[in-house]
């Protein structure tokens, strides 16, 4: 709890057995996490196995590989399920430190915002952290698309590490959105069109071999779809074409 609010954290989880474990515990040591959703998506190691061991975990398997997407709308629904006031997605590869958990709960629990987002470009140090290149670059240049697009001036667009308050997840309608990881940016887009307040945080970045990573083929489609998320945010904005994500009666 904080200030009376129940924290969850909710963890979409793909073959997470080498670092789950250590994941749960740092978010359990944050001190305000009461529930953790484990949802995994037809991992083929461990995870399964190893998530049956955490305490005060709601664990819920995906019978075959759904997509990230897919993942992530079984969390929140479960979050909700669980009475979540917060909601926190925390990536069980250990790649984004669960330390920023207690900040990030705080900024929505104090009404500032309904959306926190943990930023990887924040501090500048996101190619000191192992960020490879090409990604820096695609990130920087998407990120820059959809300021323009979305009329907004974050520093990243695509960052996992996210906090969500209940009126938002019960007000946005995520059932449409794709299954694979362009959901975050519709997502994101959904949050923005909705005018939620959207604060960031500096995380720092960390990859390292058990942390997952999208190749260079998916993230060339990833950066495809985001490209027609901006497309359809503009035209609906603009008055110029309906979209099923961003609806004209909720502007």
């Amino acid at each position: 709890m904080l200030d009376g609010k129940k924290i969850v954290v909710v963890m979409p989880a793909y073959n997470a057995a080498a670092t789950l474990e250590r994941t749960w515990r740092e978010v359990m040591a944050q001190g305000v996490v009461d529930a953790v959703v484990v949802v995994d998506d037809g991992s083929r190691d461990e995870t399964v196995a190893i998530a049956r061991t955490l305490p005060n975990t709601l664990l819920h398997v995906h019978e075959r590989n759904r997509g990230y997407g897919a993942n992530q709308k079984t969390c929140y629904r479960l979050a909700l399920e669980q009475g979540a006031d917060v909601a926190i997605m925390v990536h069980p590869d250990y790649q984004y430190t669960p330390a920023l958990i207690p900040s990030m709960a705080q900024l929505i629990v104090s009404g500032r915002c309904d959306c926190v987002l943990g930023s990887r470009i924040l501090g500048g140090r996101a190619l000191e952290g192992g960020m490879p290149l090409w990604k820096f670059a695609s990130n920087r240049v998407l990120t820059t698309l959809g300021n323009l697009a979305f009329g907004v001036r974050l520093s990243e667009h695509h960052t996992g590490y996210r906090a969500f308050s209940r009126r938002l997840l019960e007000a946005i309608d995520v059932s449409r959105n794709s299954e694979d990881f362009v959901f975050d940016n519709q997502m994101l887009a959904q949050v923005l069109w909705r005018r939620f307040a959207v604060l960031e945080v500096a995380c720092p970045t960390k990859y390292f071999p058990e942390a997952s990573s999208i190749g260079f083929g998916r993230s060339v489609r990833y950066g495809l779809g985001c490209l027609g998320v901006f497309a359809q945010f503009a035209l609906a904005r603009a008055g110029w074409r309906g979209s099923r994500l961003f609806p004209p009666h909720v502007r």
